[in-house]
């Protein structure tokens, strides 16, 4: 473990390379002592900083939410990142890639929360009967720090969560199959990646179920109209100044962005 002055130096130094888009060194390496639940801390004070220079916390993510992913990471659990206002882009956006490192984008669900959830022992029809509607969605990913990344610098670097985009059609969470969500991602008219939500945990609410009760620990609970992004059930790909984006969600719909 860490001390919180540690804690709090970390922060500001993810809060201050995110401001300039200027990675830092992992913070594993500048603190080597620090643990899972340093790295939450980390996570907690940087949102907080942002929150102080006026953004507005709309909700969470959640990560590694297959196996691969989490053997990769060696990690037996998902992770989670907050998402904030100034993060979101709307179906159509040109985004512009100087606000980012290295941006990849993700394909992924929203859900939309119509009523509070959270507490122990949370289970899938309670993050079912709390939600509105769920909708496509990308996210971008980016990285703050330098690579290769320990476990602890991507949850403190707020599980590499830096923008996302939602569109195509909003569904209520019984109307559809939302195991069987599938969508290709196109990267300059060529498919660069699909996959299935069934994918994300067997079932993409589960990583919801995950963080609700990941967050009862801290006595958090998840609130009426904030956004979770499920996890993604593709690969990220990277992009670039001039990429035209388009991820094909069949009866959902489909996102399209641009970046310069």
């Amino acid at each position: 473990m860490i001390s919180q002055q540690e804690r709090r130096q970390a922060a500001d130094a993810l809060f201050e390379a995110g401001r300039n888009c200027q990675p830092i060194a992992q913070v594993s390496k500048t603190w080597p002592a620090m643990e899972i639940e340093d790295s939450y801390v980390v996570q907690q004070m940087w949102a907080e900083k942002r929150v102080q220079a006026g953004a507005r916390v709309i909700g969470h993510k959640i990560g590694l939410t297959s196996r691969a992913m989490q053997q990769a990471s060696k990690m037996t659990e998902p992770d989670y990142g907050v998402l904030l206002d100034d993060m979101t882009y709307a179906d159509g956006a040109r985004i512009p890639v100087a606000r980012f490192s290295a941006p990849r984008l993700e394909v992924e669900l929203a859900f939309v929360l119509g009523k509070q959830v959270g507490g122990k022992n949370v289970t899938i029809y309670d993050v079912l009967d709390a939600t509105a509607y769920v909708t496509p969605a990308l996210e971008i990913i980016d990285y703050r720090t330098e690579v290769p990344r320990a476990i602890v610098d991507t949850i403190a670097d707020n599980a590499a969560a830096a923008g996302m985009v939602t569109g195509g059609r909003p569904v209520r969470p019984m109307d559809v199959d939302l195991r069987w969500c599938a969508a290709t991602l196109s990267k300059n008219g060529v498919i660069e990646e699909s996959g299935v939500s069934a994918a994300i945990m067997g079932h993409p609410a589960m990583g919801i179920v995950w963080l609700a009760n990941r967050l009862a620990r801290h006595d958090i609970m998840l609130q009426p109209g904030h956004i979770l992004l499920a996890g993604s059930f593709t690969r990220p790909v990277n992009v670039a100044a001039g990429d035209v984006i388009h991820a094909d969600f069949g009866p959902l719909g489909s996102i399209g962005v641009s970046f310069y």
